[in-house]
């Protein structure tokens, strides 16, 4: 009998072994050196107790979100992809429904938007397999009308891409560069390619007056204003041979809870499964666009693998920016945890969910506990009473295919819809709790992606050479700490919460790495704790004299020397490791000073406020429009920017003028007038250490004149806390010689 052969390789893995030996054995001989330091703590004889549980604390958690965090490295992993091997008859190739979130037409203008959703119509699939939805939040008859706009420009461009190949399938990406892109040097079509990019070009400028005025009017007279839900096909692919189009507005009222992000994705959810119910959804932000054509391709590749698809929720891409600069001084690439941190829990079961750039499978969404058994009663307790869903439902759990089609949706089935999206419909069902994207967060991807992987669910990361998406980032310090003041913030209401990784995650026998993965995002605010600490407790004791590290000539000041440059070291080395370079580990030490003393800091106390009741949870979208060239060219040219709110700059100012004073005091009069060299070297070195590292506070408090330095009134304000925490030091310590 004559064997078959085997089936076509989808996927590749390969497992970085040096890396992963050198992860592990650097973190034995640094836990080890942990170990010493705590011991020295505790046996050292320190007359002002106060200051010793404080520094002793801090270095406690400062070391065990070390150790969490180290994890990361031990099994890391890239994957490679093989699209050409797939199945060319597209009847076996399943269907995707793209989801594109906007909330805020002011900071999400309409022309990012819609760029953003031509480039998912133009996804290199069978168009008649791919609707695309755009929800809008806002509400926003702008977005509305220029949605349909899109659609007409769509049937342009979205063929022009086919045609000939275009592979920056983002409208204005693509003429952004035209000419002068590398890409399309492998376009064929000589003088017809050029004379249709002409005219396509034509069309696009006129596309872009249309949307123009459109935002000038506030839409156009043949659009209601709507309070309820709503729901509108732009467009049918299956007659147009372009993907289909549909904009979902769902309603909102004051009385009822929304659930910000998670909500809008579930109406989606709910919705797209009475039109299409395609088995897989891809996830995009609406400043996030297709760069890739074959992204989803790609991530069939891993969905559709026999070994891997059964336990497989997601495939996770990175998200990549286009507005980076090179120096990148906010660290707006994130590139700790897309090129370090997702690769190391690639090794392990999977990456996080990271909001934006993932194929999802619908049917991990809707619970591991529904079966195709279940009769509509036991249905209707988790999904609502609408009959039709259901019937959906039913569908995607038995893996058939769903040919109602949009046309026959739009025909009979517009009001069910509507129900589906209406703020009363998850009232007694388990939308948010156990079905859908979860809202015990505001981080709603981070809480998903984790109770998807306590379920059993499995996700990969897949990071092709060429960027499947490229998005905005933030270009300005204000932006980036308040976008990450509400991360933290979500990240710590988990936490705090009964779904603790390190506590749930074990009940639900999740791997111990796995959970460490997971416990150390969601504790990663913690680090105000001994940022803090460590920023003004040394320096205090430094005025007065008090030692708090081991004197030079001590065998113990070699252990703190050998954790100080060993923390050092290994990050240089996982930076320069992973493709970055010392100005990238300079700045990316700096941005965690910086957000340690801000974004940490408010993060945590708000989930605090939250967990006592005395603040309500919110969201606000990071500003995708760009209103100050002055402040985008300092950012390109590598200028901090000092034009933030005042809670974020004083108090980096204020830690900056104490250690400024601590240190040029701690030199003078305490080792050189009074010889003290070796007792308190390790608080100048502390002092000296953040000094250089907040350089540019400094610069932009002394040295710089232009828009962007620190306004003498913050300095000023910063001076005066400076005092206050140098007259409480004073005292306290006076206060507890005398006891």
């Amino acid at each position: 009998m004559e064997t078959l052969p085997p089936p076509p390789l989808l996927q590749k893995l390969k497992v970085h072994k040096l890396s992963s030996i050198i992860t592990k054995t650097h973190t034995f001989i640094h836990s080890i050196a942990i170990l010493f330091m705590l011991y020295y703590r505790l046996i050292i004889n320190f007359k002002c107790i106060p200051y010793w549980f404080l520094i002793f604390l801090s270095e406690f958690v400062l070391s065990s979100l070390w150790l969490l965090n180290s994890v990361h490295l031990f099994s890391p992993v890239t994957r490679t992809t093989f699209p050409e091997n797939l199945v060319d008859d597209n009847n076996e190739l399943p269907e995707i429904d793209v989801f594109v979130c906007t909330a805020d037409p002011v900071k999400e203008p309409a022309t990012v938007v819609v760029n953003t959703v031509l480039s998912a119509m133009a996804v290199d699939y069978d168009p008649e397999k791919v609707t695309v939805y755009l929800s809008d939040d806002g509400c926003c008859i702008t977005t509305l009308c220029a949605l349909r706009e899109a659609w007409r420009f769509g049937e342009v461009w979205v063929p022009f891409c086919r045609e000939f190949g275009v592979k920056k399938i983002c409208p204005e990406a693509f003429y952004r560069t035209v000419g002068d892109d590398d890409d399309e040097e492998e376009i064929k079509g000589g003088n017809e390619y050029l004379q249709q990019r002409e005219n396509v070009q034509k069309k696009y400028e006129e596309f872009k007056e249309r949307l123009k005025k459109i935002q000038e009017n506030g839409g156009t007279k043949d659009t209601m204003v709507h309070f309820g839900p709503y729901i509108e096909i732009i467009g049918c692919g299956a007659k147009d041979k372009i993907p289909s189009l549909v904009y979902v507005s769902r309603e909102k009222k004051p009385s009822h809870p929304h659930h910000f992000k998670a909500g809008a994705l579930n109406v989606l959810l709910r919705v797209s499964g009475m039109i299409s119910n395609s088995p897989y959804i891809l996830m995009l932000d609406c400043d996030m666009h297709l760069n890739d054509p074959s992204s989803a391709r790609q991530a069939m590749c891993f969905h559709l693998d026999p070994k891997m698809s059964p336990s497989l929720a997601f495939v996770q891409f990175p998200q990549r920016f286009h507005n980076v600069s090179k120096n990148d001084i906010y660290d707006s690439a994130l590139r700790a945890c897309f090129v370090v941190k997702w690769p190391g829990m690639d090794g392990l079961i999977g990456p996080m969910l990271s909001g934006t750039c993932f194929y999802m499978k619908r049917k991990a969404l809707y619970g591991t506990d529904i079966h195709k058994d279940m009769d509509l009663s036991e249905l209707k307790k988790y999904f609502g009473s609408s009959n039709e869903f259901l019937s959906t439902v039913i569908t995607s759990i038995n893996h058939t295919q769903n040919d109602a089609g949009v046309k026959e949706f739009a025909d009979d089935k517009i009001q069910e819809a509507k129900f589906l999206a209406s703020c009363t419909y998850e009232q007694d069902s388990q939308w948010g709790e156990e079905i859908g994207f979860l809202y015990h967060s505001v981080v709603e991807d981070y809480f998903t992606g984790f109770i998807l992987h306590c379920k059993g669910w499995k996700s990969v990361f897949c990071n092709p050479s060429r960027p499947a998406f490229l998005g905005s980032s933030t270009t300005n310090l204000n932006d980036t700490l308040v976008q990450g003041t509400r991360w933290n913030s979500g990240l710590m209401e988990v936490l705090f919460s009964r779904f603790c990784p390190l506590v749930y995650g074990l009940k639900s026998r999740m791997p111990l790495l796995e959970c460490m993965c997971y416990a150390y995002l969601a504790a990663q605010p913690l680090y105000c704790f001994p940022a803090w600490v460590l920023a003004i407790i040394p320096q205090l004791c430094l005025l007065n004299g008090i030692p708090i590290y081991p004197k030079v000539s001590s065998p113990w000041f070699a252990v703190y020397s050998f954790l100080f440059v060993s923390t050092l070291s290994k990050y240089l080395w996982d930076v320069v490791n992973t493709g970055g370079t010392t100005r990238t580990w300079w700045n990316e030490w700096r941005v965690w000073m910086i957000k340690s003393i801000t974004a940490y800091f408010y993060g945590t106390l708000d989930a605090i406020l939250k967990l006592y009741g005395f603040r309500k949870a919110s969201f606000l979208p990071t500003n995708k429009a760009v209103d100050d060239e002055q402040q985008l060219m300092r950012y390109q040219m590598g200028i901090y920017d000092f034009q933030a709110s005042k809670m974020f700059i004083v108090p980096l100012v204020t830690i900056v003028i104490l250690n400024m004073i601590s240190f040029a005091w701690g030199v003078t009069g305490k080792v050189i007038y009074e010889g003290r060299f070796s007792e308190l070297f390790g608080q100048v070195l502390v002092a000296f250490f953040i000094l250089m590292v907040n350089y540019p506070i400094l610069e932009g408090m002394i040295f710089r004149t232009d828009k962007g330095s620190i306004p003498i009134s913050v300095t000023l304000l910063s001076m005066l806390f400076s005092f206050g925490l140098l007259l409480f030091g004073s005292v306290f310590v006076t206060h507890a010689d005398k006891q």
